[in-house]
């Protein structure tokens, strides 16, 4: 992978591991943080070697939020801009063909909790803590999360968290529904990693397809999401892990799965 000043990024038993490593602004996220996530996941969805992505932060921090001092900055068109490039990397997360984890290590703020929406599947650390506090700055979310958290939370719950800013610990995080589950700080990679090869497992172009038609059925009335569910289970039978699949179980071994 290319070397980036704000993140690493590592490949091992198909599984890449993102990690924003900016430990003294506590993973903050600039502008050239952004762009280098972006291009990492851009750079991973068609690295082949890469079959599921994890997302985590160096240090006592997931993303403890936008960089407010480059923010303090902008003006309204520059305020685009910026607005625009992070809602490119969240797309980008979300369109992406492999599932995406975000092993959310300690603060999850603003920015941060909109990292982890973006992300398929979210695992939090007991020490976790997620909130969008932008309000106290008088301004709003503005990478995504007054969409995708009413569409994983509900409406109500969501607008109690933006209006608020309220900051809540990941047991609550996964009372209402915004984290998969929760475990001890110690196994949160254990426990990201034990995640991630039960999906690797799976048939990747099935995964691929299942990501696509739920991310693209939400919106959707049911007949058309259904719609879309048998286009892409009709496609599955134009692939090689399909019959791979169906053999595997028929002769009771293991399926290796090409991903073609």
């Amino acid at each position: 992978m290319n070397n980036y000043r704000n993140i690493r990024v590592t490949v091992q038993e198909n599984i890449a591991l993102i990690t924003i490593s900016r430990p003294d602004v506590l993973n903050a996220l600039n502008s050239e943080t952004v762009t280098e996530l972006l291009k990492a996941v851009q750079e991973l969805e068609h690295d082949p070697r890469a079959h599921i992505v994890i997302i985590t932060g160096d240090g006592k921090a997931f993303v403890a939020g936008a960089d407010i001092t480059e923010m303090n900055s902008k003006g309204p068109e520059e305020a685009r801009t910026y607005s625009e490039l992070g809602h490119s990397l969240m797309r980008a997360i979300q369109n992406m063909g492999k599932a995406a984890i975000a092993a959310v290590n300690g603060y999850a703020l603003g920015g941060g909790t909109e990292l982890a929406l973006a992300c398929d599947i979210r695992i939090a650390s007991e020490n976790a803590q997620f909130g969008l506090p932008e309000t106290i700055l008088g301004i709003i979310p503005g990478w995504g999360a007054t969409q995708r958290m009413p569409r994983l939370v509900g409406t109500a719950v969501a607008k109690e968290l933006i209006f608020t800013g309220e900051i809540i610990s990941a047991r609550r995080a996964l009372e209402i529904g915004l984290v998969n589950r929760v475990v001890p700080d110690e196994d949160l990679m254990t426990a990201a990693m034990d995640m991630a090869r039960k999906i690797k497992h799976q048939g990747p172009i099935a995964v691929s397809h299942a990501k696509q038609v739920i991310n693209r059925g939400m919106d959707r009335p049911l007949q058309e999401g259904c719609g879309l569910e048998i286009d892409a289970f009709v496609s599955c039978f134009n692939t090689e892990d399909q019959k791979e699949g169906l053999q595997a179980f028929i002769e009771k071994r293991e399926p290796r799965f090409k991903g073609r």
